[in-house]
Parts: structure tokens; sequence; C-alpha cells
């Protein structure tokens, strides 16, 4: 009798529609407590957690009950359920690679940045994510061989009103619930985390597709006048240069060396193999950061957002952050006004600049933002030999791209301003397969984590090689060479597994702990200094562009720049992540939760001269994000005169035929041309340069230690 019951029940367009809404919620509660973080920290937040996905699923789902024919009834209602089903899959994926979810910027900007994507893709699946998808398909199944049949009664209009209005009333009741947990949801949204954890996906992309459409609305309206508080706030958070530091670097060639997910704790690393024995990560690496020419910082945060790489360049190249929602250099790279750093350079000192990447220029919309950027040259993967043999999906391995980019590097005038964009060091951390392996691989359950060390072993010797060229042609000793690490390389999803090689508890680590992994080096090496240290100052990347001018002598101040000098002695070292968590020397704050940097200890009775000092701090940074935010998303850079700079057309640039432009300008110049080429005597210096793999340095690897995508290093 009860299975007839319930068989009859599902031969009704009411009852089909309770079962696939209760499908749905599953698979949604499924992916909250899988495949996402959202910090549920009591019964409360768990019983909202299992309520929120309901409301919208029936909202959603009850605009099948208003259609009368069956067939297009059903057929809604499968519709309904798969792009539903799409959104939160899409979010599972993009959440393991980014921790982070889908926005509608994102949505808008995939286009741009889906080419390259492959096996670090294919990555990201699990064997549980058929899961997802194997009830629609289950569904279907049974209504085509009519295990299940079409109930041809149409619902009536009151029945689907009452439906649709109940799930309002469930929707009222949750906001409810969340606001008590967590007032004013919807007004400070520390992070997107909240939105989902309290309202739920479908909400959470409603939410912030309402929030894009009014940012477009600001930009629209934007004037001349809402640039005024961003002056103000420039103006008083400036930070005056240091006397010591100032000009040091006057004149020089800057060569940014890009370290593609490179973490500062590999600084100084030793992995040991499983007899034991320890091998030195990034040994060459480690002696730049030590040297008495090098100022290395050891508090240098990454604050990029889903734009991650190409939130760093914008950073580096603006010291403003990238977008809240979705990357910058997608969305408004080829849209917004910049004063950029190869512009203020070119204007101010007369620096040619250039970008080398051994990947396609469409990617991150690199080719149209560094139009607008200034960017005199861009050395895509177009102008290098990339084959199977030596490249990845994210473009080609470093040991080539850096050998192959001497012979456009060498005709640059100088001074010059670089930057070197290395790949290999890139999720996934694929293994090599070639004489580049031997390094050991990690032994953890991850083996994302476990590649990790020896494509950053990789990455290391790459370096070394590319120095040991700018010694031997000459360049090194009139170049500052700033290397950074761009962002995280595992992502907090996995620092658990990574938690006994850093000398910490799988089972202690918490939201303190992946809060201080997003450390990342900054290095910068000025040949012939003897007074470089390691420094403690706490900075973030919106301060390297600010340091940077300082060194090379250009005064920064009449910028619209939101960094400040990090050897500066007014620094507040405040650093604000885009997601909302704050560092300063002695607070970690993340959420509502406050973390005491000496011990780790979680604050949890604040005195009132801490929650003073807190709300200061607090109010600093969110400033600092407001102030970033209202300069990109109002295009306010377009009304800013003061600085003098003419306006960067983007028009004047095209970066085809950039090596014959080169030979150009040198040909044109005569004995007056800068350029390494020419101070050779017209001869090429790609001789002098020098690479192998890691088995020519170390010797045949063992089968059973051989490594990650990237391994060539020395030991």
């Amino acid at each position: 009798m009860k299975h007839n019951y319930y068989k009859n029940l599902l031969n009704t367009r009411l009852g089909f529609f309770t079962l696939l809404a209760f499908l749905t919620w599953a698979k949604t509660i499924m992916a909250y407590l899988v495949d996402f973080n959202l910090g549920i920290e009591s019964p409360f937040q768990y019983f909202i957690l299992f309520l929120s996905p309901i409301a919208t699923t029936i909202f959603l789902f009850s605009a099948s009950l208003y259609v009368k024919n069956s067939k297009r009834a059903y057929t809604a209602l499968i519709v309904i359920s798969a792009l539903t089903t799409l959104l939160l899959f899409s979010n599972v994926i993009y959440y393991r690679e980014f921790t982070d979810f889908i926005t509608v910027n994102t949505m808008l900007g995939a286009g741009k940045v889906s080419s390259g994507l492959g096996e670090s893709a294919l990555r990201m699946f699990r064997p549980y994510d058929f899961l997802y998808w194997i009830d629609i398909v289950v569904l279907i199944g049974l209504l085509a061989f009519k295990v299940i049949k079409l109930d041809d009664r149409p619902i009536k209009a009151r029945t689907a009103l009452a439906v649709t209005s109940f799930s309002v009333f469930l929707f009222a009741a949750n906001l409810t619930l969340a606001e008590m947990d967590r007032p004013e949801l919807l007004k400070r949204t520390f992070s997107r985390d909240h939105i989902v954890k309290y309202l739920g996906m479908n909400v959470f992309t409603v939410y912030d597709g309402v929030q894009t459409y009014h940012a477009n609305q600001r930009r629209a309206q934007a004037s001349e006048n809402d640039l005024v508080d961003v002056q103000n706030y420039v103006k008083e958070h400036q930070s005056k240069p240091n006397k010591e530091t100032f000009g040091i670097a006057k004149d020089r060639n800057v060569i940014y060396i890009h370290l593609e997910s490179f973490q500062q704790f590999l600084i100084d690393y030793k992995l040991k193999d499983e007899n034991g024995v320890e091998h030195e990560v990034t040994p060459f690496l480690n002696s730049i950061y030590h040297s008495n020419e090098t100022y290395s910082f050891n508090n240098a945060f990454h604050q990029v957002g889903s734009g991650k790489t190409s939130d760093a360049e914008t950073m580096l190249e603006n010291s403003f952050f990238g977008l809240g929602q979705g990357p910058l250099f997608t969305q408004l790279g080829d849209k917004n006004t910049f004063q950029a750093a190869p512009a203020i350079l070119n204007q101010e000192a007369g620096y040619t600049s250039a970008v080398f990447h051994g990947n396609g220029g469409a990617f991150w919309n690199r080719n149209e933002t560094y139009k607008h950027l200034g960017y005199d040259y861009f050395f895509d993967a177009s102008y290098y030999d990339v084959n199977e043999k030596n490249s990845f999906q994210y473009g080609l391995h470093d040991k080539p791209f850096m050998e192959q980019s001497v012979k456009y590097l060498e005709h640059l005038q100088q001074p010059f301003y670089s930057k070197f964009i290395a790949v290999t060091n890139h999720y996934p951390y694929s293994q090599f397969k070639d004489e580049n392996a031997g390094f050991p691989i990690a032994k953890t359950p991850d083996t994302t984590i476990n590649g990790y060390f020896a494509t950053a072993n990789y990455l290391d010797t790459a370096v070394e090689e590319f120095f040991n060229y700018l010694k031997k042609s000459g360049l090194y000793d009139n170049s500052i060479i700033v290397l950074y690490g761009d962002h995280y390389g595992i992502s907090n999803s996995r620092n658990k597994y990574l938690a006994e090689l850093v000398g910490k508890s799988k089972d202690d680590w918490n939201d303190f702990d992946d809060a201080q992994m997003q450390r990342v080096p900054v290095m910068y090496h000025i040949p012939g200094q003897n007074n470089g240290k390691v420094m403690e100052t706490y900075g973030g990347q919106i301060d390297i562009l600010p340091t940077l001018l300082h060194l090379l002598g250009i005064d920064s101040s009449k910028y619209i720049q939101l960094g400040q000098d990090m050897f500066s002695k007014d620094k507040d070292q405040i650093v604000a992540f885009r997601n909302g968590t704050i560092v300063t020397p002695k607070y970690t704050i993340i959420g509502q939760s406050v973390y005491l940097n000496e011990t780790g200890e979680l604050l949890s009775n604040l005195t009132d001269d801490q929650i003073s000092e807190i709300d200061v701090i607090r109010d600093k940074a969110s400033t600092q994000l407001n102030m970033s935010d209202a300069l990109t998303n109002g295009d306010l850079l377009r009304f800013y005169t003061e600085s003098g700079l003419e306006p960067v057309k983007p028009e004047d640039y095209d970066y085809k035929n950039g090596l014959d432009k080169l030979k150009a300008i040198e040909e044109k110049k005569g004995k007056k041309s800068t350029s390494v080429y020419s101070k050779n005597g017209n001869k090429s210096t790609e001789n002098l340069y020098e690479t192998k793999t890691y088995q020519e340095y170390n010797g045949a690897p063992k089968t059973d230690t051989s490594s990650s995508s990237s391994s060539e290093t020395k030991k």
C-alpha cells in the first residue's frame, strides 16, 4: 500500500515538484557541507544553513506550476532544476580553485579567461561529482519510459500562488533568523561566504547581480566631484619617503620577476624525502632574499581577489586594488583610464616598457589592458617557440621562457621597465616526466601540495639562470630587480594537508593560520648596495609601486596611489585583504574574530581599549578598500589632471611585430642607441644564456622520487 501511495504521489505534478525540490535541496546541502567552507559555528547556524535553500528552490520551481500544459510544465520544472544545479556545480568547481563564489562580473568575463584551462580544470573534478547531476538524468529517464507518468491535470492558480507565497514567507523567516545571528547582513557584508551561509547560493547570485548593476550605474553617473574624497584620502594617507632609500636606484632599469603562486613559507624551506634527507627548495632565491644587496620583507601579504595574478598586476602597476567582484583586467581593463607605472616612468624619466609572458595575450585580457596601462611592448606566446614538450596549459615553462625572452630584452632601449611573468609554478603543479624530473615530491594525501615544492624548485633555477645572463650581458649592475609572489599557491581548503609540513597540527589549524599563510615574498634587489636586510614592516602588494618609485627617486605624492612606501617611517602597517581580512603587526582580524598575532590566540573578551583600537583599524582598512572601489568603479582617474601626466591613448599601441620595431629604433638612433644589443657592438647576447635540466645539474633522478612539473633545478 505504501509503495502504491508513493508511486501515485510521484504521478502527480505536486508530488513530482516536491521530489525535485527535495533532491535539489539535498545536493545543495551536500555542496555546503562537503565542498564549501562556510565557517558554521553553532547549531543555530546549522539550522539556518539547512533552511536557506528551501525558500528560493520552491520559489523558482513554483514558476512551473503556472504552466497549464502538462508537457511544458514538466519540461519547465526539469529545465529550472538543471539551471539551478548548473549554478551550484559551477560554484563548486570555482570554489575548489579560488575559495570563492562566482560573481556576475566573473560570469561576464569568463570568455576572457577561459583559454589555457585544460588539465587544471579537469583536476578540480571529484569522483562524487556525478551526484550533482544523477537525479536529473534518472528523472528524465523515468519520464521518458513512463515509469513516472505525466499528470495532465493543471494546477489551480490559487494553489500555485499559495506555493509561491509560502516560499516568500519562508524566505522572510530565513532572513529574520539570519539577521538575528548576523545583524545588518546585507549592509555590512564582510565576505560572500556570509551571504551563502545565511541565505543560500541563489540569493547570493541575485544579491551580487543587484550590487553589480548598482556598481555599473555608479560608473555611469560618476563625476569629477566624486574624486574629491579619494584625493583627500590620498593626501592624508600618503607616507613621506625615507631619505636613506629615496633615489638609491635612480635611472636604473626595472626588472620585475613574477614568482607565480609563490608563498613566503618556501623561503629557506627544506623538504625531507622518504629517506629523511633534506632538500633546499629554493636555494638561489634564499641567497637573494638574505643578500646585503636586497631589501626583503617577511611580512608582505598578497591582496588579490578572484582576479589572482591579474589583481596582483593591478596593484603592482597602479597601487589600487582589484575589484571586489571579478577581475579588473577583464571587466574594466579595456575601459578605464589609468595613471600606471609604465606611463609614469616613460613621461617622468624616459623609460621604455615591456611585458614578457609565454601565454596567450588574451588571457586575463592582457593584450587590451596593457595598452590602457601604457606598456610599449607585450611579448606574448606568439613571440615564443611553444610546443608540447616545453609548455603546459598556462604557457611556456620558465626556463625556455626566460631564455627565449633574451632576443627581445636585448633590443630594449635603456632605461627600461620590464615584467617577466613566469608560469610553471602554477596549479596543478603537475609532475615532469622527462629530464626535468628529479626533485623529491612531498608525501601528503593531496597531489597538488606534493608537486608544489618541485615546481618551486624549477622556478628557482630558472631565476638563477636569468640572473647569470643579466650579469654576463652587463644589465645586472644597472638594474633594480624586484621579485614578488603574486598570490597563494596552496588554497585554504588544502592548508590542513600542508600543516604538518610547516610544523603545525592538522587538527589545530584554523582561520588564523590560513591568514598567516597569505604572506608572499617581496624583494628589491639593488646590485652594489650593501645595506640590504630582511625587514619586518607589514605591507601588501598595494605598497609595491610607491616604494619602487621612491627608490627610483620619483615623488609619488602627485599621483593617486593608495599604498605607502614600505621604507617610510610613517607607514601605518595595516594590511587589508580584498576579502575583508585585516592583518597588522599586533592583530589578525577575520570577520568578527580577532586574533593576537604573538600567540595566535582568539580574543573572546575584548577590553574597551582593544575594541576602540580595532574599530580604528577596521575603519582604516575599509576606507582604503572603499576608496579603491570608488576609483575603479567610477573610472575617476579620467577626471584627474593634477599629476601632469598626459593621458594614455590605447589606440597608439600595437603589439604586433615588436622585434622589428625595436630594431628600427636601434637603427634610427645609431650610436645613441642604449640597448644591450647596440652596446655589445650590434651583436646578440643570446649565446651568453646558459640553461640546464635538473638531471644535468644533479644527475639522473631515482624513479621513486621523480617529481612535479618543473623540477630541473639545483638542490
